[in-house]
């Protein structure tokens, strides 16, 4: 009796996305996941912060890859794709939690006063671990994620931009506020006596 070869996990992932879409033998698929799962939860939870909801969203947004791998159009790295899938899930949770709260605002006059002088990298980095969970944990959602995602994840601003559906220098100005308001707490937090 024949045994049928498994599929190799040395594949890249375009070879494996289309041998997967021209057989649709869920191995191939089974390599991506067992690649990405640990990958995706662990994104899920820094963002939703609770175990339960970070498992539910890794399966729905796994679901949501296997349903559209066809679209996957290799324009970027599939790491990128998912990521993109990632995020954008897993604030469109936190948007149905608190609709309420507005994340991700463009509007300017809702922003809070801030001096528009920039923020070095160092002040963020000089923080201890403790007192960075704690400005983290003030933040809002929309701030928080993009400063994991820039500081974090090590994604560029052209990234992080594609993975928001925004423009470049529209992320350049989140970030930009999103540290603004990080010093900010972090002064309230921590005064100098």
């Amino acid at each position: 009796m024949l045994r049928k070869q498994a599929p190799s996990v040395e594949l890249p992932d375009a070879d494996v996305i289309r041998r997967y879409l021209s057989t649709q033998d869920p191995a191939y698929f089974s390599i991506l996941y067992r690649k990405y799962a640990g990958k995706v939860y662990g994104k899920c939870l820094s963002i939703l912060k609770e175990e339960e909801l970070a498992r539910d969203a890794m399966q729905e947004i796994f679901m949501k890859i296997l349903l559209n791998l066809s679209a996957f159009g290799e324009k970027s790295m599939f790491s990128t794709w998912i990521y993109s899938i990632t995020y954008n899930y897993c604030i469109d949770m936190i948007r149905r939690k608190k609709k309420e709260q507005t994340l991700f605002t463009d509007d300017i006059e809702r922003a809070p006063d801030v001096a528009e002088e920039e923020i070095p990298d160092e002040y963020l980095m000089e923080m201890d671990v403790k007192q960075l969970k704690v400005v983290l944990a003030t933040l809002p959602e929309g701030d928080r994620v993009i400063l994991l995602m820039k500081y974090q994840d090590e994604r560029s601003i052209k990234e992080i931009a594609e993975a928001l559906k925004k423009t470049e220098s529209a992320i350049k100005m989140k970030i930009k506020r999103a540290k603004q308001k990080a010093v900010e707490i972090f002064k309230q937090k921590f005064p100098v006596t």
